[in-house]
């Protein structure tokens, strides 16, 4: 009765640990399934969110409502945009941030919005990038101001010259 017993018991652990033995292959083809999955969602949303490194041409702008013209040799980007959400543009505006995805360029105006500022969010045809505006004035003196002042948060933050 006893080796009934052992042999019984023998038997049942060896099938316990005989079907619950992991398959390789169960693994192998959810993992190439999911690979597959990240690389058609990676092709079809386009998920390069690196920033634009491509290099401008600085426009010589006169600011004509300044008669003190020490602001007329800083560099100004003349770019053809429409607002996308804010008040609307004028003259020259401060640009913080450059997106080619529209979320993260929405994320930075609320927080902008958050911190005081009447952000606005501009979108570049041209280049397929949405630009996020800090400040717009009329006077590129006061645009260079504020440009500098914005530099202490976001050091790489550029003027738009919008030529309505």
């Amino acid at each position: 009765m006893k080796n009934y017993l052992a042999i019984c018991a023998g038997l049942c652990v060896v099938l316990a640990f005989g079907s619950c033995k992991s398959k390789e292959s169960m693994y192998r083809k959810a993992y190439d399934k999911a690979k597959a999955q990240d690389a058609t969602d990676a092709t079809e949303n386009n998920y390069d969110d690196t920033p634009e490194v491509t290099p401008f041409v600085d426009t010589p702008v006169v600011d004509n409502n300044n008669n003190n013209n020490n602001y007329d040799n800083v560099p100004v980007r003349t770019e053809t945009v429409t607002v996308v959400n804010g008040d609307g543009l004028k003259s020259y505006s401060v640009v913080v941030g450059s997106f080619s995805i529209k979320s993260n360029a929405e994320n930075l105006v609320a927080r902008l919005r958050s911190q005081g500022y009447s952000a606005q969010l501009a979108y570049n045809s041209a280049r397929d990038m949405y630009r996020v505006v800090a400040t717009t004035s009329d006077s590129k003196a006061s645009a260079v101001q504020s440009r500098t002042q914005l530099r202490n948060t976001y050091p790489d933050a550029w003027l738009l010259y919008y030529g309505n």
